[in-house]
């Protein structure tokens, strides 16, 4: 195998709990799986880190509301560079929940985009990132031997 060869081939790296939140942080947009009518569902949204939670808001009445109150969802974020198909993926696991303590609900929404502001019919979700695994794509090392096959 080539050098040129090598470098084409790209080896997912598992990534730790405290990288994998740190990646959470640095990102505002993530899809929340969950369940809708016994089928798996996915939908983006804007989110915010909080400790070891995210935290998005949905509409009132919405299906992403309904569905995920004390359900178990899956919250995924990512980067991925289409032209050296490189990048990382991120997945945490929890029981979604609605934050309705009125302290909270108002320093999340000191701390939240404007596209998460507040509305009369929001819900705030938090989700415990109970599960969190993440994986790195990346050139695969050098072969140390330099042997060409």
């Amino acid at each position: 195998m080539t050098a040129a060869d090598r470098a084409a081939i790209l080896e997912p790296t598992e990534l730790d709990r405290a990288l994998c939140l740190r990646l959470l942080a640095r990102k505002m947009i993530g899809r929340v799986v969950f369940t809708d009518s016994a089928l798996p569902a996915a939908q983006p949204v804007t989110y915010l880190l909080d400790g070891e939670e995210v935290v998005f808001r949905t509409g009132g009445g919405s299906k992403l509301a309904a569905a995920t109150l004390g359900a178990v969802v899956a919250f995924q974020v990512d980067e991925i560079d289409t032209d050296t198909r490189t990048g990382w993926t991120v997945l945490g696991v929890g029981e979604a929940y609605e934050v309705l303590v009125p302290a909270r609900l108002t320093e999340l929404a000191e701390r939240m985009s404007p596209a998460e502001a507040p509305n009369s019919t929001a819900h705030t979700i938090a989700v415990p990132l109970r599960q969190l695994s993440g994986r790195r794509l990346a050139p695969a090392p050098p072969d140390p031997a330099g042997a060409q096959a």
